[in-house]
């Protein structure tokens, strides 16, 4: 699996949750393809087969994206002192 970049991996789930909302206090049919579409964009940039496996690996994406961060920011430190 190709990682996703981070920050379209926010923004897929930012999408996700806003469709989910909608749909949830106004079902339609647009509330309804914009869920199943986001649904089906986060399940392949996670390689899950539904929403609820998705999340969970989306998160675990996401501690993996700012654990890299503090890790460069240690380094950039220890070469800088």
């Amino acid at each position: 699996m190709i990682l996703p970049a981070e920050k379209e991996l926010r923004a897929v789930l930012a999408r996700f949750a806003q469709a989910r909302i909608e749909h949830d206090v106004r079902p339609t049919g647009r509330t309804s393809r914009a869920l199943e579409d986001s649904t089906y964009t986060l399940c392949v940039m996670t390689g899950s087969r539904t929403a609820e496996q998705a999340l969970p690996a989306a998160d675990a994406l996401l501690e993996q994206y700012g654990a890299g961060r503090e890790s460069a920011t240690r380094k950039d430190e220890t070469l800088a002192a």
